[in-house]
């Protein structure tokens, strides 16, 4: 079994290092860089930290109107002086986004040609500001429940989006007169501007025909959202705007998952620790990523390849999950379960956890592994493979009281995944 001491210094390690990082990149020092110069005449902001970056914008510009639009359940809902808060539905949209959507788009309207928009964008937007067109908001919520239980990519889903709303993929810009300066924290692998929140300032390069293919290709049904996609197909509706067609938008991403694992680094350095950032990149299904990581890990302790140990394996992305149970987990605490699954009893002290604070349908942000993991989960009568057959993984690390509960963080960054391998 593993000492008890070296247990609770790696679990703590692992966790500082987790939120060390996030407040060296907390949304307001991100952005304070960028709050210089003309004051706007509105800020609108949306997505998990729209609130932290709206109030860091509004101190940097006070008595400047605004409108957040954050999660509904995040812990802090108080507006800034002179600032709307309408809390909306993640991952799924409900009336409330529905709302916030309209009210956006009325208070960008209404703006005059020369006027000042500050626009502050961070993940989770697609669902927060939800406009559906062509749609009911009953069969968009439908919609995108069955691709992400299909395991759709987070591209693939935007593609749709897009073009079911009348605000993303540009036309949320594309709705104003004023001149848009866009700051984006980036969730999405590669940093791509018309990913993030499903591009609401950003050209789109999709058409309705690409996101007709992903219904095609995911085998989904959905007859209102394919009678509309195809009109748009056949050239009966007008297409989101493509790349030139935004000349008065400026966007700017100011954060992302890589500089997020940097900071990681940073910290664990900082402890006497040797760190390597394998990549920010890393997506596919949380099997096979652990699969990969559990490889590794074997290489380096077996033959000291490709680095040596001591040290930590970090790495970030989005892992993606099909669902075939019906357990309580997200991604991060599946990976970590397929890593214990792969590894065995020759188990490593990890931390696999999401930056936003909340993994998939539980109430945790992720999971500690630690060498007897395997072992005291049998002590416990606890079979990993029965809890990966249901999805599960949540009620696993409950159960072994390894399930990390930090409450939403108001920041996305994607994946933190960090590996201390002897």
């Amino acid at each position: 079994m593993t000492a008890p001491g070296k247990a609770a210094h790696m679990r703590v390690l692992l966790e500082d290092s987790y939120r060390s990082a996030l407040e060296a990149v907390a949304p307001a020092r991100l952005l304070a860089p960028y709050l210089t110069g003309p004051h706007p005449d509105f800020v609108l902001a949306f997505g998990k930290a729209a609130l932290p970056m709206l109030r860091a914008a509004l101190e940097a510009y006070p008595g400047v109107p605004g409108l957040a639009v954050p999660p509904r359940g995040t812990l802090d809902l108080s507006a800034p002086e002179g600032a709307e808060v309408l809390p909306g539905s993640h991952p799924v949209p409900d009336e409330n986004s529905t709302g916030a959507a309209e009210q956006a788009l009325a208070r960008v309207r209404e703006l005059p040609e020369g006027a000042q928009l500050l626009v502050l964008v961070s993940g989770g937007g697609s669902a927060l500001l939800s406009a559906p067109w062509g749609v009911t908001l009953a069969q968009k919520q439908a919609l995108t429940r069955e691709l992400l239980r299909a395991g759709a990519a987070i591209e693939e889903i935007n593609a749709v989006r897009k073009h079911l709303s009348q605000v993303k993929g540009g036309r949320l810009a594309q709705a104003t007169r004023a001149q848009v300066r866009a700051l984006l924290i980036s969730d999405v692998i590669g940093d791509d501007p018309s990913v993030i929140a499903s591009g609401p300032t950003v050209p789109d390069d999709t058409t309705f025909a690409e996101a007709l293919a992903v219904l095609d290709r995911y085998g989904i049904e959905a007859p209102e959202a394919r009678a509309h996609l195809s009109a748009g197909a056949r050239g009966e509706l007008d297409e989101t705007p493509k790349p030139g067609e935004l000349p008065h938008v400026e966007n700017t991403i100011i954060g992302s998952n890589r500089v997020l694992l940097e900071a990681a680094q940073a910290y664990l350095t900082g402890q006497g620790v040797e760190a390597v950032i394998l990549s920010d990149t890393f997506e596919g299904e949380a099997r096979d990523l652990a699969g990969f990581h559990a490889s590794l890990v074997q290489g380096i302790r077996d033959h000291g390849t490709p680095f040596r140990g001591p040290l930590v394996l970090l790495s970030g992305g989005e892992a993606t999950v099909t669902v075939r149970g019906e357990g309580r987990g997200g991604r991060n605490q599946e990976f970590a379960l397929w890593l214990l699954e792969d590894l065995g009893e020759r188990g490593v002290y990890a931390l696999s956890a999401g930056s936003d604070g909340i993994d998939g349908n539980s109430d945790a942000a992720g999971a500690f592994l630690t060498p007897d993991s395997l072992a005291r989960a049998h002590a416990l009568g606890l079979d990993p493979r029965e809890f990966l057959a249901r999805n599960d993984s949540g009620t696993f690390f409950a159960a072994l009281g390894d399930a990390l509960v930090t409450g939403p963080s108001g920041h996305n960054l994607n994946d933190y995944r960090a590996i201390f391998v002897e």
